[in-house]
This record gives C-alpha cells, structure tokens and sequence, in this order.
C-alpha cells in the first residue's frame, strides 16, 4: 500500500473532513478503510467487533501502523468517521478497485449477471409505529382486543388475536422509528423481519463485483433492476467503452417493461420466463417481441451456459460478503450507512480475486488468519499503481 502511495491519495481525498483544531484525535483514511477490510476479511459483522479484534492482536496493530503501547481507534471513533466520510467517497474507493482489477485484465463489464438478497436491519419489529398517529404495535392490538370485548387482554390472547389476522404488517401503515429506511419483509427462511434488499452485478467472466446498490425490501427485482443496472453501466463504461451488453438475472426478473427497456440500452436480456400460461398481445407488440427475443436466446446453448454462471458467480459474492463476511445481519441504520459497509464489502470480494489471480494464493481469508490474510490485499496494492483521482467524479473532486 505504501508503495501505490494509497496513504497520500486517501488523505488528498478525505481532507475535507479534517480541521486544523484541537479535539478528539481522529482516524486517518488510511487506518479507517484498511479497518472495514479487516473486518471484512475476519467476518466482523459490527465495528465495536472490528475495533476490540485490532486492539487484541499484535499482527493487525503492525499493519495498521499502531505501536505497542499506543491505542487504537475505538469502535466509537471508526463509527464517527463513517459518517462524517460521505458515500461517495466510499464510492470512489470501491471504483478504483474496479479500475484496478479492469487494468489487470480481470474485469471488463460486458456480461453481468443481477441477483438481489434480504439482509436483517438493526431494528426490531415489535418496536415499529403506525405511519398515521405513531401508535406502537401493542397499543394497536389492545385496541382491536376491546372492539372483540376483552378489556385486560394478555400478552397470550394479544399474540392469539394477531394470529388470526390477515396483512397485519403493511409497509404503507408501519415504519420503524429507529431506521425508517427499512422495510417489513419476509426473509429466505420464512420469517418476517425489518430488513434491507441489497443487489450485486456481477461480471461473469471473473466473477467481480462490477456494482452494488441497496434497495427497500418491500420493492420487486423487476422495480430495482434499473438502477443497479444504470450503477453497472456507468461503472462498466470505465474499463469499456461499449459498457454493459448483456445482462443475466433469474426469473424474478422477468417482466416486459423490463425486456423493453434492456433493449432500449442496446443490452440483451437473458431472463428465464416463468409459467404464466397464454398470455393476450392486443396493444403490446412492441413487449412481445423482446419477450419473444429473450425465449429464443435463453433456448440456446449460451442462454444456458450464462445462468449457469449466474448461479454459481452472483450467490458466491453473495456468501462472501453476507455469510463468511459477516453482513447477513447489519449492525447500521439507515440507507447511506448501510451502503458505506456493503461498498468496502465489494473492495475486499474483488481484492481477494486480485490475490488468487496474482498469486495463487486463493483469497484472502484463505491465508490464514490476521495479518497474514490482510497482507495478501497489501501486496496487491503495492504493485499496483493507479491515481486516485482519475476515478473520482467530477463533484466528488470539486467537493475535495
């Protein structure tokens, strides 16, 4: 790292948000994404896990520049510089790894494959309110008990009554008050929790991340496709100049605006259709053709071959950053600084494909605990020498 002069660039980048006063020391740039890599790479679901983790060990202390017998950020102090770093600074960090790994010849952006999963919010569903008069969920249902007649009505005959009822839990009606950003939504094992849709596009010839949004959870694949695909394509278009040409997804996906509105990016679809029976064309000649267009690609050899990709490639980034990352649970509130950890979540997915590339290393987490699995990441970067600044936006830089 500091060989690439990654110290400098981060710090050219972050000074906006440091003053020349006196107050609580802060946390270098440096220090604080080589700390959510960290926890990335050890499966740290919360800061307060990542800041105790480089306390405790004297491997990380070395890699992150800290003595012996100095102290390290605490979780406190890591939390206070996510929020004061904005998102698209964690944006223009997870851009230059795109760019990183294009220039090694890794990623090229034509060929992504979409897929979406729920994440666990940090709120509770007993504590949300009504949208309308802010009436917990308890005061509601005692509410409905006296309209039956039970006057006193326990904690069993509360529980009993909520039951029976049909739709009970409506996004339009409740909202939590400590993330209003999450949703009411119903999880991969069949319970119902607050919860937050993130989306990855995934490259299908390397398997790299090429961009990651975060979705309300109450909204359909066919509702977010557009801006992780418009994140795509952008992103894309840095590593080629034609950007996406062909996108993959599952059949949750499938829908004729859909279809319709691929082809008017010149994107080709390759969207598995779901029995839906003989379906009525009068009026919608234009969706029947793209539908019937991404039929007969998906009956071909490469259509097959091309979910298949998509199977293995999107739900391996997937486990990577949710499962053995340690995010299917996040311990962050709000849209923005949800997304902050997810985006270093993608930095530390396509590093580890940089390593196993590079060095044969396999990934990151592969090398052993501790410093020995960040070192991997470190040497990658040291060998690779890309300015900062040629990744960030025109607004982001006028910011800095």
């Amino acid at each position: 790292m500091k060989a690439a002069g990654i110290d400098r660039e981060v710090e050219h980048l972050c000074k906006r948000y440091y003053k020349p006063v006196m107050g609580r020391p802060s946390v270098a740039p440096g220090v604080y994404f080589r700390m959510l890599l960290i926890g990335y790479v050890e499966g740290l679901d919360s800061e307060r896990g990542i800041a105790w983790r480089v306390a405790d060990s004297l491997s990380l202390r070395e890699f992150l520049g800290f003595g012996l017998g100095e102290t390290t950020p605490d979780h406190s102090t890591v939390s206070r510089t996510r929020r004061l770093y904005a998102l698209e600074t964690h944006k223009a960090v997870f851009l230059w790894v795109v760019k990183v790994l294009g220039g090694e010849g890794l990623l090229d952006g034509q060929t992504v494959g979409i897929d979406a999963t729920t994440l666990e919010a940090n709120a509770a569903m007993r504590a949300i309110r009504r949208r309308d008069d802010g009436r917990k969920y308890e005061e509601y249902l005692k509410e409905l008990a006296a309209a039956e007649g039970l006057e006193e009505p326990t904690r069993e005959q509360l529980a009993r009554l909520d039951r029976r009822r049909k739709k009970k839990a409506s996004n339009q009606q409740w909202a939590s008050p400590s993330d209003p950003d999450a949703r009411i939504a119903k999880m991969k094992d069949g319970r119902t929790h607050l919860a937050h849709k993130a989306e990855n596009a995934v490259d299908l010839d390397s398997g790299a991340i090429v961009a990651v949004t975060l979705q309300p959870a109450d909204q359909g694949d066919t509702s977010t496709i557009g801006e992780t695909l418009k994140e795509a394509q952008a992103n894309a278009r840095l590593l080629n100049a034609r950007g996406v040409e062909e996108v993959v997804a599952d059949k949750g996906y499938h829908r004729g605006a859909v279809l319709v509105g691929l082809h008017g990016e010149s994107v080709r679809s390759y969207i598995p259709e779901p029995e839906r029976g003989r379906r009525k064309w009068a009026g919608k000649a234009v969706e029947q053709q793209r539908v019937y267009a991404n039929r007969r690609r998906m009956a071909g050899r490469r259509g097959k071959d091309l979910q298949k990709l998509r199977s293995e490639l999107t739900e391996r980034s997937f486990a990577h950053k949710y499962e053995t990352g340690g995010m299917r649970r996040v311990h962050l509130r709000g849209r923005d600084n949800t997304l902050t950890r997810l985006l270093i979540q993608g930095v530390g997915f396509n590093l580890g494909l940089l390593v196993r590339e590079k060095y044969g290393k396999g990934k990151p987490r592969g090398l052993g605990r501790g410093f020995d699995a960040i070192l991997g990441c470190n040497i990658v970067l040291a060998v690779v020498n890309v300015d900062w600044r040629e990744e960030l936006g025109a607004q982001e830089l006028a910011a800095v």
